[in-house]
């Protein structure tokens, strides 16, 4: 049976969300059988079926789950004869870690550096939906928020100093194969690269290497998702 994946989607079909990106490696991850629906911000209805209004979401047959972590749980959980995405339950508590992590120091990081940049890529009546929703969560406008003040690279550069010690000598987080761990992070950056072409990480970056091997995982399917080329 082919799970559905509902998904985050701008105008021209560009796949932004960090969490929904978290949730399509991990599926490629198990070697599931998946399909995508595209749901831009203002097609709350096409969720309504999950009882809540956030992406991303899955239906398995008959179960519906949402929430990335939560989707990962149920995915490694249900599919036990699949490949693990965190080797054990060590491997899942330092991933919800990471998930904690991402959510509150990347994401906060990246934000003045790109989050307006998504006006750029979304439908008009999510144009609108996007500033009036920020604004009310941040107190901020998108195009407030996003300065790229020298303080605001620094800031980034500071968020993303031990995960590039944690890479120099290794090809993914936990070794030589990737786990959830990666995806949680790689959300991130797959977020960033779809809707700006801001350059993030310079190319002798050891992070920059990491999130080229990420881009290559998978037959090549993050790197022919719709982005920039940074």
């Amino acid at each position: 049976m082919t799970i559905e994946l509902y998904e985050l989607a701008g105008r021209d079909d560009r796949r932004f969300s960090p969490y929904c990106w978290r949730t399509r490696m991990a599926l490629e991850h198990k070697g599931l059988s998946y399909e995508t629906i595209p749901v831009r911000f203002c097609d709350k209805h096409l969720i309504a079926f999950s009882q809540q209004d956030r992406v991303p979401v899955i239906r398995d047959g008959s179960t519906t789950v949402w929430d990335s972590w939560e989707i990962a749980k149920y995915l490694e959980t249900t599919y036990r004869d699949c490949p693990s995405l965190f080797g054990g339950k060590a491997g899942q508590g330092l991933a919800q870690f990471l998930n904690v992590w991402v959510d509150r120091t990347l994401h906060g990081a990246l934000m003045p550096l790109v989050v307006a940049d998504i006006l750029e890529h979304v439908d008009l009546a999510d144009r609108n939906y996007f500033i009036k929703s920020r604004t009310t969560q941040f107190g901020k406008s998108p195009a407030e928020m996003q300065t790229r003040s020298s303080e605001d690279v620094m800031a980034f550069d500071v968020a993303i100093a031990n995960l590039r010690d944690a890479l120099e000598d290794r090809a993914f987080m936990a070794g030589p194969v990737p786990c959830y761990g990666d995806y949680i992070v790689f959300g991130a950056f797959a977020w960033a690269r779809g809707i700006s072409n801001y350059s993030l990480l310079k190319r002798d970056d050891p992070i920059y290497a990491w999130r080229d091997r990420m881009l290559n995982l998978f037959n090549g399917m993050p790197r022919t998702a719709i982005g920039y080329a940074v």
